[in-house]
């Protein structure tokens, strides 16, 4: 699993570098999707969350949801054209999942890509992500996770 500057970010998922977010192939055509543990430590702790409708399609670029720290209000941005099938009540009900369990208990919605295929080709491979999340780290400024 690639560490960079003390972020984990797990082999297994595909990431949308630019947007901070991580997705996991379901292999039904479905991707789960949630803030990357560089997100979260960018954000601070999360005190609210909240996922757009299930139902609703979401462009490329668009929010997915509306997530809020203490220092911090802003958009979980999609990376391609879904429909969200489920939201995830207990990052709702507790945000601060999204920072003790980015890649598990806090997963923020399940998404239909238009295109899956589409999609994975636009996402980077954990196995892949350093590079790109060390330069993204130095134009962002960022030092890194609290170990």
């Amino acid at each position: 699993m690639p560490v960079v500057r003390g972020c984990s970010l797990p082999d297994e998922l595909l990431y949308d570098v630019p947007n901070n977010i991580w997705y996991r192939d379901e292999g039904d055509g479905t991707f789960t999707a949630g803030m990357t543990m560089i997100a979260t430590a960018m954000a601070g702790q999360l005190v609210a969350f909240t996922a757009k409708k299930v139902g609703k399609t979401i462009k490329s670029g668009k929010s997915i949801a509306t997530v809020e720290s203490g220092k911090w209000v802003g958009p979980a941005k999609l990376g391609f054209d879904a429909e969200i099938i489920a939201t995830n009540d207990e990052l709702v009900s507790d945000p601060k999942l999204a920072n003790s369990d980015p890649y598990g208990a806090g997963w923020m919605v399940k998404v239909k890509p238009e295109d899956a295929e589409a999609a994975k080709a636009i996402l980077v491979p954990g196995t892949s992500v350093a590079a790109p999340y060390e330069a993204k780290m130095d134009a962002d400024e960022f030092a890194g996770c609290a170990a």
